[in-house]
């Protein structure tokens, strides 16, 4: 009987150190919201940063925890012994560790299965079961640690609730930081991958002081070392895009996934690895017929293009449309305002942007109300990704434009994802802006799914167009603005707004996505059933 004591009292030591356990709650916290924050980012490349996608996040990594909550009160009831915990532990420090491995592949895999079996909601689709197959085993170990170490901290009925209590402070303090420390430190500082095994190290640490403090579990420990190990080695190997050997650069910032390519004619900025470009440099100087060419358009609305005006560029990125402005408009004093500062210096080193062009970082809504001058023309070019931020997109916002113009002053909207739904998200900015504005007209862009806007007070901008048209003596610029009339057609206003209090644009942008995606599912369909999916991974 003295025996089974002695092995008790030994099995429970870690129990007379409560500090210890509210250590593993602060952790655990701290490292479930840092794994919640890694798997935005993680599909973000692959699908949007969207709310979207961040609803299909919190969902599931909720779910898991629920379940967690469920089974750890469960075991701890039928057999509370602290080595189960700290086992769950270990294996989850090693699950999340080899998330940035395993999880490149298990998307890349989902995708390619989707691609080949579903119609509609590809990216919910692949976005949601991604994230069940990576993310909700290690958060339902997680889900565990809670109800565990209540019934470990808790010694009588007299402070339960304080015992109760201070680990509830505990998870929450170290979520706060969890949620901190990956957005402002790690992930710009060391990125995605770096950041998983950081916060699954920490988790790591916790049971294997543990397991050595109680002088057992040798064994869990040594293979849970070198899964760790070998999975922080391999968190390194893949990119995101880890297919594609010929990118220049392959990056990420506080607000994207960069990616550079770049050949001897042109350099080409993604912020989405499956779909989309965000900016096209072409080297030679020469006009190429895409969006920042027909948006031209807007100072050939202005009385004298070649006088001094002033433009600024809300959405600057890689500057592309600034330096097509100031190559055919050299008197123009042009200004920019980027989020991303990160992109702004990949403006600077590979596409090319004049280091005299001023670009201030931060939000282009947040800059207008922080400013009292007025521009000749106003830029419209923000996207995050492949989505629109809301707030760029309301009546209240394009208000904010308007007031900003000087008193013939044009906008110019670059729309990407053009469809032919009649109830799309360019049907909605198209109205929303004819509510505003009372000169709208419109012109697609051959060969992409872009279209520019252009919007003024005043309504001779059309015939001003063809008037400087006339007058244009390059007749590179000249052709492109020929071109850009003959298509030009007016919007009439309709009923389909967007208001600061109502702009679902990430669900109108999604559809949109959908329906480009299902548009292309047969090409890629019969590239599956002849090539198998590295048809598909090539292209």
């Amino acid at each position: 009987m003295m025996n089974k004591k002695n092995n008790d009292a030994h099995t429970y030591k870690i129990l007379t150190h409560k500090w210890y356990l509210y250590l593993t709650e602060f952790f655990a916290g701290m490292s479930v919201m840092a794994a919640e924050l890694g798997a935005s980012r993680l599909l973000a490349p692959y699908f949007s940063s969207s709310q979207i996608v961040w609803t299909i996040i919190i969902g599931t990594i909720m779910i898991a925890m629920a379940l967690g909550n469920l089974y750890g009160g469960r075991s701890a009831d039928q057999t509370p012994n602290p080595d189960k915990l700290y086992g769950r532990m270990l294996i989850a420090a090693v699950w999340i560790a080899a998330i940035p491995f395993l999880g490149k592949l298990v998307i890349l895999l989902v995708s390619g299965l989707l691609i080949v079996t579903v119609s509609t909601n590809f990216l919910i689709w692949a976005a949601f079961l991604s994230c069940m197959i990576v993310f909700v085993y290690p958060l339902f170990l997680l889900g565990t640690v809670t109800p565990s170490l209540v019934k470990f901290a808790v010694g009588s009925l007299d402070d339960s609730g304080r015992t109760v209590g201070k680990l509830g402070a505990a998870n929450t303090i170290g979520s706060i930081i969890g949620t901190f420390v990956p957005t402002f430190l790690t992930i710009p500082a060391v990125g995605t991958a770096a950041t998983f095994v950081i916060f699954s190290g920490i988790l790591l640490l916790l049971g294997v002081i543990y397991f050595l403090s109680e002088r057992r579990g040798t064994v869990k420990v040594v293979v849970s070392v070198v899964l760790f190990a070998a999975a922080s080695a391999a968190a390194f190997l893949l990119g995101f895009a880890f297919w594609d050997k010929t990118l220049a650069l392959e990056d990420e910032s506080v607000y994207n996934y960069l990616q550079v390519r770049e050949d001897d004619k042109q350099v080409i900025l993604s912020t989405n690895v499956l779909f989309g470009v965000q900016s096209v440099y072409v080297k030679d100087d020469a006009l190429t017929g895409m969006y920042y060419d027909y948006a031209l358009a807007a100072p050939m609305m202005l009385e004298a293009p070649e006088a001094p005006h002033n433009m600024l560029i809300l959405g600057m990125g890689t500057g592309t449309y600034a330096t097509q402005c100031r190559r055919y408009f050299d008197s123009m004093e042009i200004a920019g305002v980027e989020i991303d500062e990160k992109i702004t210096g990949l403006a600077r080193e590979y596409f090319a942007l004049d280091p005299a062009v001023p670009v201030t970082t931060y939000d282009g809504r947040a800059f207008l109300g922080g400013t009292d001058t007025k521009y000749d023309v106003i830029m419209v070019d923000a996207y995050q990704d492949i989505t629109i931020p809301f707030q760029m997109s309301t009546q209240e916002f394009f208000r904010m434009v308007r007031s900003h113009l000087t008193e013939n002053g044009v906008m110019v909207v670059n729309m990407n994802m053009t469809s032919n739904r009649a109830d799309g998200i360019n049907a909605y900015l198209q109205d929303t802006i004819a509510s505003v504005f009372e000169n709208v007209y419109t012109v697609d862009v051959p060969n992409c799914t872009n279209r520019e806007l252009f919007a003024s007070q005043n309504p001779q901008i059309v015939e001003m167009l063809r008037q400087n048209i006339a007058a244009e003596c390059n007749p590179e610029l000249m052709e492109m603005m020929q071109r850009v009339s003959s298509e030009i057609q007016p919007c009439e206003a309709g009923n389909r707004l967007l208001t600061d209090d109502q702009a679902p644009v990430e669900l109108l942008g999604m559809q949109t996505i959908d329906d480009m995606i299902r548009s292309e599912l047969a090409y890629y369909k019969e590239k599956f059933l002849t090539e198998g999916i590295s048809g598909i991974i090539n292209g």
